[in-house]
């Protein structure tokens, strides 16, 4: 199983807000050049973190973005579910095969793809962004600071 892009990005940015901790508001187009991706669109990524209800946004010129929830309440496999826009591992009905509502592999990949969210879900946010990965992360937000502060 592989994520998808959008999934990947949407982790990637809730991870990133993990770390804020300082006055500076965080960006989209920061977030966007530090992982080397479209602002356009990791826009659509934010807008839709939003509506699950883990990003805040703030618009005007001060504006930026935070976490709208403690990372130890956001739980890994649920961003993943609902990233992934719930598809399933295979789809008989696209693929229009001959064994379908014969054939027992999608209820054996259902099951897998079920067990893969609940183990993630042992996982939160604040879990997966400690220690080496939250220090690469401030190291980010200074290198980004550094990069766009005058001087």
């Amino acid at each position: 199983m592989q994520l998808t892009r959008f999934a990947d990005l949407g982790l990637r940015v809730l991870m990133y807000l993990s770390q804020h901790e300082r006055p500076e508001p965080i960006t989209i187009h920061e977030i966007a050049e530090q992982f080397h991706v479209p602002a356009n669109h990791l826009a659509k990524v934010v807008q839709r973190l939003g509506q699950l209800g883990w990003v805040s946004t703030l618009r005007g010129r001060h504006g930026g973005l935070r976490l709208a929830m403690p990372a130890a309440d956001i739980r890994i496999g649920t961003v993943i579910e609902q990233l992934e826009a719930d598809e399933h591992l295979i789809d008989c009905e696209a693929l229009a095969c001959v064994l379908s509502g014969q054939c027992g592999l999608s209820r054996v990949l259902d099951a897998a793809q079920k067990a893969f969210y609940q183990h993630l879900n042992q996982h939160t946010l604040a879990n997966v962004s400690r220690k080496k990965t939250a220090q690469a992360i401030v190291h980010m937000h200074r290198d980004y600071l550094s990069r766009h502060t005058d001087h």
